[in-house]
């Protein structure tokens, strides 16, 4: 089975899961909507690229951390969306789930995502139980108070912006969570993993900032210029287009030197950098060249 195909099945199971008992059928939906169709699933896609460089021995493991990571993920863009916040009308070129079935549903579709994440790792972890304690801990501890995605969310609060926290938080603890739980989910030495996670989170952050700064809504499928909007710190912004771009590109070579020794080294290697090129829309990629 193909990484789009495993990823898109666990997901859809256990969000079909989620619906089975008492759940009011317009949370159903708004959660639905906030998951499919999906992005990139670039996340994802790093979780199971690694467990599969680590030999992955427990796929059914994987594909779980895979589908909490990207859970997760859905659930700080449908919270990102919200009037409070950005009040972004669209996300993946469709309406934001708060245009679409209101605020109140927005905020509980993104609570219930958040639950659904370690639901969906416990439900694996009942046939295979002997590294849930693990991914537990690293999966939370890329979403929470604690330098996780909740923090990144928080210091846009701040009256100063500590700015290289800020980006580890919003955008690199994710990434770093990706690449741990899929070494967790294949009982590898986890915490060899996070450097790679923590360099991929920082160069999506820079193609983030130039897609915000360079691209159009109809590339991105979500609104531009946000970050200038909301007077948010932005490397595109302070550097110029082209220096941001070359930083890129070496972040990009700083993540490949940095994957531990495993089986799939080599094999990883060239999945990132094919997997970079998609960080920027087209247009921006031939800019680039």
């Amino acid at each position: 089975m193909d990484t789009g195909t495993r990823i898109e099945q666990t997901l859809d199971a256990a969000i079909a899961a989620a619906h089975l008992q008492n759940c009011p059928p317009l949370l159903a939906q708004a959660m639905r909507h906030a998951v499919f169709p999906g992005g990139a699933r670039i996340r994802p896609r790093l979780t199971l690229a690694v467990a599969r460089a680590c030999g992955d021995p427990e796929p059914a493991m994987a594909n779980a951390a895979a589908a909490a990571i990207e859970f997760l993920h859905c659930a700080s863009l449908v919270h990102d969306d919200l009037p409070c916040f950005d009040d972004a009308a669209m996300r993946r070129g469709k309406a934001s789930v708060h245009k679409a079935y209101g605020e109140p549903l927005a905020v509980l579709a993104g609570d219930a995502l958040i639950v659904l994440a370690f639901e969906t790792l416990a439900e694996a972890a009942i046939r295979q139980p002997q590294n849930l304690a693990t991914l537990v801990r690293v999966v939370s501890a890329a979403v929470g108070s604690r330098g996780g995605i909740v923090a990144g969310q928080a210091w846009e609060s701040e009256a100063t912006i500590d700015c290289a926290l800020y980006h580890q938080a919003k955008t690199g603890a994710l990434f770093a969570g990706a690449t741990m739980a899929g070494a967790a989910a294949a009982g590898a030495a986890h915490r060899d993993w996070r450097g790679l996670g923590e360099k991929l989170g920082e160069a999506f952050q820079v193609a983030d900032d130039i897609r915000d700064v360079a691209a159009t809504p109809q590339e991105l499928g979500k609104p531009c210029g946000q970050d200038a909007a909301h007077l948010r710190p932005n490397y595109a912004s302070a550097h110029g287009l082209g220096p941001a771009i070359a930083h890129l590109d070496a972040l990009v070579l700083e993540a490949i030197a940095a994957i531990p020794a495993c089986p799939g080294r080599q094999e990883l290697g060239m999945l990132i950098g094919l997997t970079a090129k998609s960080f920027l829309p087209e247009s921006l990629q031939r800019r680039a060249a």
